[in-house]
């Protein structure tokens, strides 16, 4: 039987060379690209690691301790029984809960709403380039550069009731003087009242710098067209300055939604629950007493925590809104 032979088809030396060029160029391609991956995970390794060490596992810790029956001796051993909801149910159903929320929601309210418009006001201001802006306004800054436990205490010398400056201010103009930190009804105020001087530095720098990217010839055509100084505000300045504004807001509500120090350095959320917020009373619970309820105090911190990160969503929400 004869077999048939199949001469195959000999590739000419050019058409091996260019597929061997072609197969070296990808290999050295792919090693580029791995080489650039790796170069990337290696500086955001870093930050990954930071993130982890001090954001996610203090939540995990938090979230533990509000689900966990912890006393002083289990915290140590490590030993706490499964509570589940338990805590968030004593929390919920303490009569400190509903003065603590309605404290923190004044506060964190009026104070945004006043730094804001504060803030605004003078970012507006010093947009206009006048002699000596930039020296005015690095002294208001001051407030913002100063550490909040010399501010805290400051004001709590300026608002003493027999010795402060606040007082005796008052009385030179005929006033009777006020309790600003022992009174129930002032309390709050008062602590209100050093944090918007306190936020409202913050403000201005960001806003100012929202107003630095508005182009001037805006300004110059609304002129032309016999826009007086406030319709040229509502027209042009605040819509262009929407998104700044909304990220200084949203900035603002998570710092002051969390504002502690300020208030129990003033206050210690007193006289009884008046200025209490929850913040002051989540420490309170964990470290202010001799028998300190770390479960509940956790349970307030999340609590705390899901605010803000509601606001958080509502505020993305709105920008992909504006966006679109």
């Amino acid at each position: 039987m004869t077999i048939a032979r199949v001469d195959r088809p000999k590739r000419s030396p050019a058409v091996s060379g260019t597929t061997g060029t072609a197969g070296r160029r990808d290999s050295a391609s792919r090693r580029r690209r791995r080489r650039s991956q790796l170069t990337a995970l290696a500086f955001v390794a870093p930050l990954v690691a930071y993130l982890a060490a001090f954001y996610v596992y203090p939540l995990y810790r938090n979230l533990d301790l509000s689900l966990r029956n912890y006393t002083v001796r289990s915290f140590v051993a490590g030993d706490a029984p499964f509570s589940g909801w338990d805590n968030f149910s004593q929390v919920l159903n303490d009569p400190t809960f509903g003065p603590a929320l309605r404290n923190t929601m004044v506060f964190t309210f009026v104070s945004i709403v006043f730094q804001y418009a504060a803030g605004l006001a003078l970012a507006v201001f010093f947009n206009r380039h006048f002699r000596l802006a930039a020296t005015l306004r690095a002294l208001f800054l001051i407030p913002w550069l100063l550490p909040l436990i010399v501010s805290a205490s400051t004001w709590s010398w300026m608002l003493n009731s027999e010795s402060g400056v606040v007082n005796y201010a008052l009385h030179v103009v005929g006033v009777s003087p006020v309790d600003w930190l022992t009174s129930p009804h002032w309390a709050l105020t008062s602590v209100i009242i050093a944090n918007i001087w306190i936020g409202i530095p913050f403000n201005l720098v960001i806003l100012y710098s929202g107003l630095q990217n508005i182009p001037a010839e805006l300004y110059e055509a609304a002129a032309l067209d016999g826009a007086s100084g406030w319709q040229q505000f509502r027209r042009v300045t605040f819509p262009l300055l929407r998104p700044v504004s909304a990220i200084t807001l949203l900035l603002g509500l998570v710092y002051t939604l969390k504002v502690f120090d300020l208030i129990w350095i003033m206050t210690k959320g007193g006289p009884g629950d008046s200025s209490s917020t929850l913040a002051t009373w989540s420490y309170r619970l964990g470290f202010g007493t001799l028998l300190p309820k770390f479960g509940p105090g956790a349970a307030v911190g999340n609590i705390l925590i899901l605010i803000a990160l509601v606001f958080g969503l509502l505020y993305i929400r709105v920008q992909r809104r504006q966006e679109a």
